[in-house]
């Protein structure tokens, strides 16, 4: 993997840390989450009018994740509503690494070398770690249940998008266009709660855009780097975005426990240094 990969998919875990920070800082979320939909779509529509359509190969690609997407958004949204943010998405994270390997393996024969496997497995454990960490007595199962959907769904969409975007005419198009598709949901969920919208702060809505705009960044760059390099090593590299996550909300948030966050960065730190190598 090069340098210029790994630094992007890095860049996008710390924007990917970020923009989950805001969410949990915020007190709507559903509201929160809209908005930051929003911020895909007003970013796609900018990338629109620069980039040449991304090409009828690319289309089914756009199409399916956009559907996707949709699920995502409502797994993650009742998945914050019956479990804690620190439960549900380090298993959604953690399942997802293994996930996209097995399926660029299956799709596209896409294959990585040992040191890669071990990188991706110590990532996926140590992000596990912190999610055992939060399982206590009384946890919601149904919250589980989505965080483990939700590994699904996220595996599902990176395979989707890393085989579009390489079979678009340019990635930055493949990027506008999903997020145009895909940020429609803001505008039906804006729809739908257009009576509480009088209350919303301005704080609010910057946090949300903010979010939105470090939202699309973040996975802007990852789908660019699936185009030049596997995509099982880009889709590792990106969840450590939650050990990010957790020592955010370990310093600004005064999270516990310290102990396990501090065991699952030692592992994944080892395991980018693993894929580094590889």
């Amino acid at each position: 993997m090069s340098t210029f990969a790994l630094l992007l998919v890095l860049t996008a875990a710390f924007l990917h840390a970020g923009w989950n920070a805001m969410v949990k800082a915020s007190g709507d979320r559903g509201i929160t989450l809209a908005v930051i939909a929003l911020g895909h779509l007003v970013l796609g529509a900018g990338l629109a009018l620069f980039t040449p359509l991304p090409g009828w190969e690319a289309a089914p690609y756009i199409a399916a994740s956009t559907v996707i997407h949709w699920g995502y958004y409502w797994a993650i949204y009742h998945g914050y509503r019956l479990g804690d943010l620190s439960l549900v998405y380090p298993i959604s994270r953690g399942m997802a690494p293994m996930l996209v390997a097995l399926g660029a393996m299956v799709v596209l024969g896409e294959t990585v070398n040992s040191a890669g496997w071990t990188g991706i497995a110590a990532i996926s454990g140590g992000v596990l770690l912190l999610a055992a960490g939060s399982i206590r007595r009384g946890v919601s199962p149904q919250a589980v249940m989505l965080g483990v959907l939700l590994g699904f769904i996220i595996a599902s969409y990176s395979v989707v998008d890393g085989t579009g975007a390489r079979l678009a005419e340019s990635s930055l198009a493949y990027i506008a266009w999903l997020f145009l598709c895909e940020g429609f949901f803001a505008v039906f969920l804006l729809w739908r709660r257009r009576h509480d919208l009088r209350g919303i702060s301005s704080r609010a809505w910057i946090i949300g855009l903010g979010g939105g705009v470090a939202s699309a960044l973040a996975y802007g760059l990852a789908i660019h780097a699936k185009t030049i390099a596997p995509m099982a090593l880009v889709s590792a590299l990106r969840e450590t975005s939650v050990v990010i996550a957790a020592l955010i909300g370990t310093l600004l948030f005064a999270e516990r426990p310290l102990v396990p966050r501090l065991a699952a960065s030692v592992v994944v730190v080892a395991g980018i240094v693993a894929i580094a190598l590889a």
